[in-house]
């Protein structure tokens, strides 16, 4: 064999091995990995995100409440990024060096080829001065966007508020990238999908010194935002705004719930804030500055306190006792400034004595709601008392007690009722009797509700036994109904005749004759019905509660008022409520003295770190 041939065929062979590689490498950097496309296109193209107006907010009246308002982001390509004059750069933008340097280096964490914001909400006078400049600055681009505008500084926890979204909200939804903006609480988060629109992106061909010149293939591939959908939400924004007024002086909170629906027509949380605080490029610092507030303006106290009910509570006995047959409308205990049983004994206010059921809600009596619950837990129909309890815990959950009531505020809290089985834990089994849990009779021990709870259950008495889920929208643009959840009665375990002398109660206790704890909620020409409660509080002045509806028949509104160290019910929360059904219904005060009375209230509080 010819060496020299068989060094041909090696050499040849090297070669053709040498051209496969390459043509494989061709044809992988070319068709396969579009990596190298993407940069060609990054440096001759800027894709530029169009971002849609979010849809307008109105009352339930057509008045605006929240608007847009023009914004610009400066954004950062980093792979396009060059050295230019820092200076120059920070005096335009009013930044530091050393923030020009941590951003850029955040931006290239987040990605070397995507933008991502640099600098939020630049203004006006700057966006114009970037326009004619950003040719200094490679890789830098102005994206044009909108921010909320508030037309009031009111219903800031019935609003919430939109900001940036994080990387645990981008992984769980795709539509959203670094820099967009989202519904973190409230309206704003409760109806994000339908508020937010669609975004839409623009192409465009720039030069080397990263300017625009023109649309890419004259827009073929642009794609157009959708704005978003307006609400017209539920809310009476005179009616907020007043209750606010009223609350102005104290910590605590109004739920107005209009009772043929369940929309919600007022949620005042006091201390509150404006709104437009959490707006911009001063959001963060706002932010900070409410969270670290010792009265805690960012707290729902509408929605997310676990108070104890109070005598409202005791409604919900006498409802029971009727239901369970242990005693009936005309059943009479006596009171002797309170109730007495071996050690156990709880105090009462004077009042006239013996009283049936309708008078005992007129005033309120504590001996004569401890015998009832003392009666319903020691039904003889049960073997045990735990199952009687058990069985009363199921009447006062049908209320929406002791759980979410599907509404739309994103952080609505549940409450507690406890179960036996909680006092089981506690006393062991067989451990516990009436006699051990008797202030769950008043409203006390360990049951926990929501002001929006209150509200609820007097929009259920106004309705004789069912309630809609609380809710915030009435109308989304474009769309014939709102959910279907808010358009479903919920039925308690009880019909509309066990609701007749309750309504009676609630009546006189505000209109009787012979006085009531809540006299001071008499509106003139309408009736109103009510009841107060005053809820022990270990850590200052017990606490001024009152739920309401009016007028008694075809109600229009059902609210509470719950006042956080506002003495006894007729304190605070009366007249308050009082004030606030006079202007919904009548949309006047006639009670100048009340208003002035009430707008000029302080409570002393002891704020402690």
């Amino acid at each position: 064999m010819n060496p020299f041939s068989t060094r041909q065929f090696i050499i040849g062979g090297i070669i053709t091995l040498v051209f496969f590689i390459y043509l494989v490498r061709l044809f992988y950097i070319q068709i396969i990995n579009s990596t190298y496309k993407y940069s060609a296109e990054n440096n001759s193209q800027r894709y530029v995100t169009q971002y849609p107006s979010r849809g307008l907010i109105f009352d339930r009246h057509g008045k605006l409440l929240i608007g847009n308002e023009a914004a610009y982001d400066l954004m950062l390509n980093p792979q396009e990024l060059k050295a230019f004059d820092t200076a120059e750069f920070c005096n335009i933008i009013g930044i530091s060096t050393e923030q020009v340097k941590e951003n850029i280096h955040k931006a290239k964490v987040y990605s070397h080829y995507k933008s991502s914001p640099f600098v939020f909400q630049v203004s006006d006078i700057t966006y114009a001065i970037l326009q004619e400049k950003l040719y200094k600055f490679p890789g830098f681009y102005v994206q044009p966007r909108t921010l909320r505008k508030y037309n009031s500084g009111i219903a800031a926890h019935l609003y919430g508020y939109v900001g940036e979204v994080d990387s645990s909200i981008i992984k769980k939804d795709s539509y959203y990238q670094m820099g967009d903006y989202i519904g973190m609480s409230g309206i704003e988060k409760a109806y994000e999908k339908y508020l937010r629109g669609k975004k839409g992106v623009t192409i465009y061909l720039v030069d080397v010194h990263n300017r625009i010149k023109g649309s890419f293939q004259n827009g073929r591939f642009d794609t157009a935002s959708v704005v978003g959908k307006n609400l017209i939400s539920t809310i009476d924004a005179g009616l907020q705004e007043y209750g606010e007024k009223l609350l102005k002086n104290c910590r605590g909170s109004i739920v107005a719930i209009e009772p043929s629906s369940g929309e919600v027509l007022a949620l005042v949380s006091s201390p509150s804030y404006d709104p437009q605080l959490l707006v911009g490029r001063v959001r963060s610092k706002n932010y900070n500055e409410l969270k670290q507030d010792i009265r805690l303006p960012l707290f729902n106290r509408g929605i997310m306190p676990k108070y104890p009910p109070g005598s409202p509570f005791k409604l919900l006995n006498a409802m029971i006792s009727l239901k369970e047959g242990v005693v009936s409308t005309e059943t009479q205990f006596t009171c002797y400034l309170g109730y007495t049983a071996g050690p156990i004994h709880v105090a009462c206010h004077p009042h006239p004595t013996p009283l049936d059921m309708p008078h005992a809600i007129q005033y309120s009596c504590n001996a004569y709601f401890d015998n009832v619950f003392r009666r319903i837990i020691e039904n003889p129909q049960f073997s045990r008392q735990p199952e009687a309890y058990d069985e009363w815990r199921n009447y006062i959950m049908s209320f929406g007690f002791g759980k979410k009531l599907n509404s739309d505020f994103p952080n609505e809290l549940s409450g507690n009722i406890p179960s036996s089985k909680y006092y089981d834990k506690i006393y062991g089994k067989n451990g516990w009797k009436s006699l051990t849990i008797i202030s769950l009779a008043i409203g006390q021990g360990e049951l926990g509700v929501t002001p929006l709870h209150l509200a609820n259950f007097a929009a259920t008495i106004a309705n004789r036994g069912f309630f809609y889920s609380p809710h915030t929208v009435k109308k989304i643009q474009d769309l014939d109904t709102i959910e279907s959840r808010f358009t479903q009665p919920h039925y308690t375990a009880f019909d509309s005749s066990y609701f007749n002398v309750i309504v009676k109660g609630m009546e006189m206790a505000v209109n009787g004759p012979n006085g009531g704890t809540a006299n001071g909620a008499a509106v003139p020409g309408i009736i109103v019905c009510g009841k107060t409660g005053t809820a022990q509080n270990p850590h200052g002045e017990d606490h001024s509660i009152f739920i309401a509806f009016a007028p008694k028949d075809n109600p229009k509104i059902a609210l509470s008022v719950y006042v956080e160290n506002g003495g006894f019910g007729a304190n605070y929360a009366v007249p308050v409520a009082s004030l606030m059904i006079e202007k919904y219904l009548n949309d006047t005060i006639s009670r100048a003295w009340l208003e002035d009375y009430i707008m000029n209230y302080k409570i002393n509080y002891i704020d402690k770190k």
